[in-house]
C-alpha cells in the first residue's frame, strides 16, 4: 500500500479535526455530530498511518547507512534492525487493510428479531424457543439489554412467532449474519418410534431505524384495533388493546398483542414495521447496486438455509463458510463466538478482496 493513499486519508483525518474546531461546524448540531463519529472511528486509523511512516522513514534511513557504514559488525545490527522493522510494517499494514474496510452504517444500530416456526410444527415451535433462549444468553452474556416485544406461545412450550429487540452499541454489527433458515435435526419429544426429524426455523435481524430515515406518509398506515387472543387475563376480553398496522403500498402486515395497553402495542408495532420497510429499502437498493454479486458468508436472506443443529452428533454446521463444531451443547446455551466471529472475519476478507 502505497503512501499516496495513506496521506488522501490522513488528510481527510486533518481535515476533519479543523472542521471540528469551526465555531459554524458547532454552530450545526447534525453536521457536528455527523463529523464527530466519522472522526473517532478514523483515530486509530490515523495513528497507524503516522506509526507505519514513522517505521518506512526507519528503513530508509537504514538503507542509507548500509551504503556508506564500513563496519560489518554495525551493517550487521543496521540489516537485523531492518529486517525487525520490515516484520513491524507488515504488521501495521494488516491492521491498516482492516480499518479501511468500510463501515456498515447500519451495524451500530439497535437489533429487531423476528423468530418463527417453519417445517415441523411443533417441532419447529419448540426449537423456535430454543433459539430465542440462544440468542438472549448470548446477548446478555455481551452486555446487550433484551426487550421482549411479541409472542405467539404454544401448548408445548414452543413459539410459532417470537419478536424481541436487543439494544447496545454494535448489536446489529454482531447479529446480522443471524438472518436466514436454520434447521434443527433430532429426535421431538413427540415422537414415540424415535426417528429424527428434520425441522425449521426463520430467523430475520431487522436494523432499528429512526423517523428521518424513512419518508412515509401517514396515510400509507392502515391502523386496526381488536380484542387479544390467548394469555393475557381478564384484560383480554374487556379492553381491545391488539393492533394490526398494514402498510398499503406493500402490504406489509404487523400485528402486536402482547402488551395490555393499545398504546404500547402500537409503539412495538409501529417500530416493527419501520424496521421491516427498511429492510426492504436496504435490499432494494443493494439489488440496484449488484445484481449479480453473492456475499461470501451468504445474503442474509431470511429464506436461505444458514445453519444446521444435528443432535445426535452434537454438530452445529454454518453452511456459508462453511465451518462444522461439535459443541452443539455450548451453542445452543449461548456460546456463539465461534460462529459469529469467523462470519464477521470472513466478510471482511471478502471486503478487503473488493477494495484490492
Amino acid at each position: 500500500m502505497n503512501n499516496e493513499l495513506l496521506n488522501i486519508k490522513l488528510d481527510e483525518y486533518m481535515q476533519m479535526e479543523q472542521l471540528l474546531s469551526d465555531p459554524k461546524t458547532a454552530n450545526d448540531t447534525k453536521k457536528y455530530k455527523e463529523i464527530s463519529k466519522k472522526y473517532s472511528e478514523m483515530t486509530l486509523l490515523a495513528e497507524k498511518i503516522r506509526q507505519i511512516f514513522n517505521v518506512r522513514k526507519s528503513i530508509d534511513e537504514n538503507s542509507e547507512l548500509l551504503k556508506t557504514e564500513k563496519d560489518s559488525e554495525m551493517k550487521g545490527l543496521i540489516t537485523d534492525e531492518t529486517k525487525q522493522l520490515k516484520m513491524l510494517e507488515e504488521t501495521i499494514l494488516s491492521e491498516i487493510k482492516v480499518l479501511l474496510i468500510p463501515k456498515d452504517p447500519n451495524d451500530d444500530r439497535n437489533v429487531l428479531f423476528e423468530i418463527r416456526a417453519g417445517t415441523g410444527g411443533e417441532e419447529a415451535a419448540l426449537f423456535a424457543a430454543v433459539l430465542f433462549r440462544m440468542y438472549k444468553k448470548y446477548a446478555e452474556n455481551k452486555g446487550f439489554a433484551v426487550e421482549q416485544i411479541d409472542f405467539h406461545p404454544t401448548e408445548l412450550g414452543g413459539f410459532k412467532e417470537m419478536i424481541f429487540g436487543i439494544k447496545g452499541k454494535n448489536a446489529y454489527g454482531t447479529f446480522k449474519f443471524e438472518s436466514g433458515v436454520h434447521r434443527v435435526q433430532r429426535v421431538p419429544t413427540t415422537e414415540n418410534s424415535g426417528r429424527i426429524h428434520t425441522s425449521a426455523v426463520t430467523v430475520a435481524v431487522l436494523p432499528e431505524v429512526e423517523d428521518v430515515e424513512l419518508d412515509i406518509a401517514e396515510k400509507e398506515f392502515k391502523i386496526d384495533i381488536f380484542h387479544a387472543s390467548g394469555a393475557g387475563g381478564q384484560n383480554v376480553n374487556k379492553v381491545a388493546t391488539a393492533v394490526r398496522i398494514t402498510h398499503l403500498p406493500t402490504n406489509t402486515v404487523v400485528v402486536c398483542q402482547d402488551e395490555r395497553s393499545q398504546h404500547k402495542n402500537r409503539e412495538k408495532a409501529m417500530r416493527i414495521m419501520k424496521a421491516r420497510l427498511y429492510e426492504q429499502k436496504v435490499k432494494e437498493q443493494q439489488a440496484e447496486i449488484s445484481k449479480s454479486r453473492k456475499d461470501l458468508v451468504g445474503t442474509g436472506d431470511r429464506s436461505e438455509r444458514i445453519r444446521t443443529y444435528n443432535y445426535p452428533e452434537r454438530r452445529v454446521t454454518d453452511h456459508r463458510i462453511p465451518i462444522t463444531l461439535y459443541r452443539l451443547e455450548a451453542i445452543v446455551d449461548g456460546d456463539l463466538d465461534d460462529l459469529v466471529i469467523p462470519l464477521r472475519d470472513e466478510d471482511n476478507k471478502r471486503k478487503l478482496m473488493e477494495l484490492a
